[in-house]
Parts: structure tokens; C-alpha cells; sequence
């Protein structure tokens, strides 16, 4: 896939860039505000240039401090290279852009950005979500996406376009009008798929049918579901919301509640080796233990469950295959700051009896 922005500015770009930047990747939007006026960052933009696809996103679980090989761009079969907004890709590439074009404006840096910023727009769905991949990919793939935080990571960025908050205050007015309707069909969104058991509003499941809104399955291991730790993204953005409407703020007591309601009690996560010394969890358990949460709840019942690769449903963590058990996050405290903290605050904020 080519890059959005004219090949001839790339190689101008790319002869301030070093065999590698000492910023890593995961830290590239987390930088002081001059780091984003030298070099280094110059040289990473160069690099980050040359990744983005024709269709104007990102692909992720790529490391774009440095160029791309002459091998990888000429190698149009990759899949990896797909765009995408799951596990922050594309979101983060326009954030790190809008740091360094506020702090150093360059026109293919803009040009960048706006490429990018419409590939956001183009991929969401009329009725305000979001799939994991655009251009669609057959599968689970098609679903409106909360899973690791895909949809509210694009629906974040264009509330701050939206409002002009810094980096976002150099995009103009037109960009801006349109950020604010995708986000307020994202809203509405968010408010359709939130699932309602026995007439109380719970949380929503890591991704929703695109057609039905149901909730909807991903990989092997990742079933239909209540979210515990998706839910607690969403509920953040909708916090986040100056003028929350009535609708809006029964859709979070609802969550809060939800989240209140399921928290289990007296069980520990242990990260201790297995015998072989490779690396296992467990739950134990541990009457001194903090709260947890599942990541995954089943429908009408609320009960925690977990699943492996085989697909089959269990209701004992330890049950499942070692390899899930140690390399995937089943159980964790994900709600807690929302509950004790965030939340209070929000009630506070808006003086709500």
C-alpha cells in the first residue's frame, strides 16, 4: 500500500531520519511538548509517512520509530498492513501528527493528518459505530468495536478535533463541524448497543452485531458477552461529555450499578510459575484480595466466564488452558478507580441528587 502523502516529499522527509529513534513506540505521544519541535521527532514523522496506507489509516502492532523496510513496501500481501483502529492504531499515528505539526507545521504533515482524519470518517458506519477494520474484512471483524478500546480511541480524538483542544487547534472549522456529528452519531450509538436485562440498563459486550446490535462473538476466546472491562472505556468517554443528556446519564448509573453489582470478592490473581518454572496465573483464594472483575459475564446470569481457544464455556478461571490463562486478561480490577474515584467526582461535577 502506498503512503497518503506524495512520495517525492517522503524522501525529502526521511533524510533526517536515523537507523532508529530513542522514544519508543508505545511512549510516542507522551513526550514533553519541545521533544515534538526537534529532530527525532521530525525523523519519526518521515518514517510514520511512509506507513500510512492508501486508504489514509494505520496498521497496528507496528513499530513506526523507524522506516519501513524496502522489503515490507514492496510486499502488497501482508495482511498485518491492513488499516485498522484496533489496538490504538491509527488514532495514535494522528495524535503523535497533531503533536508535531502544533509544534513545527509542515504541509505533508497536514496532508497526512487530513488523509487520516477522513479514513476515520469514511469507516464509520451510518448509524455511528465503528468496525475494527476499513475497508471491511469478512468476520467478527465488521462488528461495532469496543474491544480494546478501538471505537472509544476514535470517538476521543474527534470529541478533542471537535472542541479544538490541544494538539487538535490548527484543524479548521469544516473538519471540526464534521468530528462533532461523527462523535454525536457515535453517542448514539454507544446508547443502542448498551445491553438491558430484566429492564435495567447493564453495560455493553467488547463488540455488537453492525446490523442488529446485539451482542457479538469474536475470536475462539472472546465469547457473547457483558463487558467488565471494555464497559469501563465507555462509561470514561460518556463521563467525559460536558452537557450529558438524561439519556446519557442513565445509561452510566445503569453501568455503574452493573459494575457494583458483579465485583468479586475474596480472589486473587496469582502470577506465580508453574512447576516448570514457565509462566502460569491462577486464581486463588484470598479474603484480603481488592475486588475484581471478569472480562467476560454471561448473559442473563452475570456470571464470570472463561473460555479458551476451544470455545468451550467455563465458570472456574484455573479451568482453562495454561497458554490463555498466562497470555490473555480474564480477570482484573479494571472499574475500580471508576468507581471510587471518577465517579463520584462526575456526580459531584454535575450536582446529581
Amino acid at each position: 500500500m502506498r503512503c497518503g502523502a506524495p512520495i517525492a516529499t517522503i524522501l525529502l522527509l526521511a533524510v533526517s531520519v536515523t537507523a532508529g529513534a530513542a522514544v519508543r513506540w508505545n511512549d510516542i505521544t507522551k513526550q514533553p511538548a519541545e521533544w515534538y519541535a526537534g529532530a527525532e521527532a521530525r525523523a519519526v514523522a518521515a518514517s510514520l509517512l511512509q506507513y500510512q496506507t492508501k486508504e489514509g489509516g494505520w496498521s497496528k502492532n507496528t513499530d513506526m520509530t523507524s522506516p519501513p523496510s524496502a522489503e515490507f513496501l514492496a510486499d502488497t500481501a501482508l495482511d498485518h498492513r491492513a488499516p485498522t483502529i484496533d489496538n490504538a492504531a491509527t488514532t495514535t499515528q494522528l495524535h503523535f501528527l497533531a503533536q508535531v505539526i502544533s509544534a513545527q507545521d509542515d504541509p505533508a504533515w497536514r496532508a497526512a493528518f487530513d488523509h487520516g482524519f477522513a479514513y476515520l470518517l469514511a469507516a464509520q458506519y451510518a448509524h455511528g459505530g465503528w468496525p475494527q477494520y476499513f475497508p471491511l474484512r469478512p468476520g467478527y471483524y465488521t462488528h461495532i468495536t469496543f474491544n480494546d478500546d478501538a471505537m472509544i480511541n476514535v470517538l476521543t480524538l474527534l470529541r478533542e478535533v471537535s472542541l479544538g483542544q490541544p494538539p487538535y487547534g490548527f484543524v479548521d472549522a469544516t473538519r471540526r463541524a464534521k468530528a462533532a456529528v461523527a462523535v454525536e452519531q457515535g453517542i448514539a450509538c454507544i446508547l443502542r448497543t448498551q445491553v438491558k436485562q430484566n429492564g435495567k440498563l447493564t453495560v455493553w459486550c467488547a463488540q455488537h452485531d453492525e446490523v442488529t446490535f446485539a451482542p457479538a462473538p469474536a475470536r475462539n476466546f472472546e465469547p457473547v458477552s457483558l463487558s467488565g472491562a471494555e464497559s469501563v472505556g465507555v462509561v470514561r468517554f460518556l463521563m467525559a461529555l460536558e452537557n450529558p443528556a438524561p439519556e446519557v446519564v442513565a445509561a452510566i448509573e445503569g453501568a455503574v450499578a452493573w459494575f457494583r453489582a458483579v465485583s468479586i470478592h475474596g480472589l486473587r490473581v496469582d502470577n506465580s510459575p508453574g512447576a516448570d518454572g514457565k509462566k502460569d496465573r491462577r486464581a486463588v483464594s484470598d479474603p484480603a484480595a481488592p475486588d475484581l472483575w471478569a472480562r467476560f459475564y454471561e448473559l442473563g446470569t452475570d456470571r464470570p466466564i472463561f473460555t479458551g481457544r476451544d470455545k468451550v464455556i467455563r465458570y472456574d478461571y484455573n479451568e482453562i488452558e495454561r497458554e490463555r490463562r498466562a497470555g490473555y486478561s480474564y480477570l482484573n480490577t479494571w472499574p475500580a478507580k471508576l468507581l471510587a474515584t471518577e465517579y463520584p467526582r462526575w456526580r459531584a461535577k454535575h450536582k446529581l441528587p
